[in-house]
């Protein structure tokens, strides 16, 4: 995985951020910035040697052990590759294409993206 570059056959991109709110600009400023957190995940995994071009690759999602911080995703293609996992932070998803979501198979290319969904401080 990696944040920024070119991307590379099977690479898995994800944005991170600080979260900008009154609580934060009042702690935080350009010196001491606050921390980044994982904002979203790309992955764009290249299957070009699939048997059945027809069926579409699948993810899942799975729980990572004892962990409720992170969790794993799982692509499944079928025959002649196998499973490809990624251990990613556990929060819940946008589903939204107008925020970001995205998951189709296009030219033995299979394309999963998703921003974790932003709850706003409210009084």
């Amino acid at each position: 995985m990696k944040a920024m570059g070119v991307m590379e056959e099977g690479d898995a991109v994800f944005g991170t951020g600080a979260e900008v709110n009154l609580d934060s600009q009042t702690h935080y400023d350009h010196d001491n910035p606050p921390p980044k957190i994982v904002q979203g995940y790309k992955f764009n995994i290249f299957y070009p040697d699939l048997v059945d071009k027809t069926k579409a690759p699948i993810y899942t999602i799975e729980k990572d052990g004892n962990s409720d911080e992170t969790c794993i995703i799982r692509f499944h293609a079928g025959p002649p590759y196998e499973d490809i996992a990624f251990r990613i932070v556990n929060k819940e998803w946008e589903y939204s294409h107008k925020k970001g979501f995205k998951c189709t198979f296009e030219r033995g290319i299979l394309h999963v993206y998703f921003n974790f969904k932003r709850y706003r401080y409210r009084r």
